[in-house]
């Protein structure tokens, strides 16, 4: 535990100093941009010394990292406005819909992907190894537009867009949810399919799977007792990269569904040039990636003892 802990640590350091790199060699003065083309020399050379733009780059990194230290993400340069609240808002819509979005492709995936394989000479067996290849292919932003024609605009069952937070009213939540969730839910379903089914095909093949039916167990017993542990460790290496995926695929499907997320702010933000609101949410972004993978190495042991004790 604590050398992931260090490795986290390590990679958080490598990507805030990547980060700040990349935003600090873009062409173009960000004070100039902030003002307009037609401002003065003058006023272009205060904005730089109140955000403190013309002090070197070691001081800037060292006072951007030691305000996100403290939950202080700086100030727009553009609209003068604190960039905290826009980020903790945004991550907030963003997790709602990501995190709901992997949780059904999980519910779907796995019950489908174990099917499948124990039914794999079948036909249902054939269809939904069939039916998850087709939705592979579909990409979730066309999954999102098939989705509005078909329920929104057809059916008028949901809003084809809008967002509502759940302390205004949790059924405008739960009807704005629906749509953006399963455009995201149904690829990630299909591909966490494939993977199950080949996952729980290569357990059923090994010899304890053999013993435990020599002995008297059926298929599916021998399965559910014995084997859905190890089937799960290359699921759940999946489902996390999947998740990483969604943090940033999620930003056709917000704009697509008009949801403030931080997709959505960030296409905003580089839209503006507000590049110190764009490095304050690629950064977020990237915590949230190596957050993700460091819970994906702490369940690895818990699912599988024989990885702990290896270790």
């Amino acid at each position: 535990m604590a050398n992931r802990a260090l490795q986290f640590a390590l990679a958080l350091l490598v990507a805030s100093v990547l980060v700040f790199a990349l935003m600090s060699i873009l062409p173009g003065n960000a004070a100039q941009v902030a003002l307009g083309t037609n401002a003065t020399p003058e006023a272009v050379a205060a904005l730089e010394a109140r955000y403190g733009l013309n002090q070197p780059p070691l001081i800037r990194y060292v006072s951007w990292v030691g305000g996100m230290l403290t939950g202080n993400f700086g100030t727009s340069y553009v609209t003068g406005a604190a960039i905290t609240p826009v980020i903790v808002g945004s991550v907030q819509v963003t997790g709602i819909l990501v995190i709901t979005a992997i949780v059904l492709a999980i519910v779907i995936a796995v019950p489908l992907g174990t099917f499948a394989a124990l039914e794999q000479r079948n036909w249902i067996g054939v269809t939904i190894s069939a039916l998850s290849q087709i939705g592979i292919a579909v990409p979730n932003f066309l999954a999102a537009i098939i989705l509005v024609i078909v329920f929104s605009l057809t059916l008028g069952w949901f809003p084809s867009q809008g967002w509502m937070a759940p302390v205004e009213g949790l059924g405008g939540f739960l009807s704005r949810l629906v749509l953006p969730v399963v455009s995201l839910a149904l690829v990630q379903a299909a591909i966490l399919t494939r993977y199950m089914r080949s996952a729980v095909l290569d357990v059923m093949r090994e010899d304890y799977i053999r013993t435990a039916r020599a002995k008297g167990l059926t298929r599916t017993k021998a399965l559910f007792v014995h084997g859905l542990r190890n089937a799960a460790i290359p699921v759940i290496t999946v489902a996390g990269v999947q998740l990483a995926t969604l943090l940033v695929g999620a930003v056709i499907i917000e704009q697509i569904f008009v949801i403030p997320g931080i997709g959505s702010e960030l296409v905003r933000a580089v839209a503006n040039r507000d590049l110190v609101t764009v490095q304050g949410i690629v950064m977020v972004l990237v915590l949230l990636v190596l957050i993700i993978n460091f819970i994906v190495d702490v369940l690895y042991p818990i699912v599988d003892p024989r990885i702990r004790n290896a270790s």
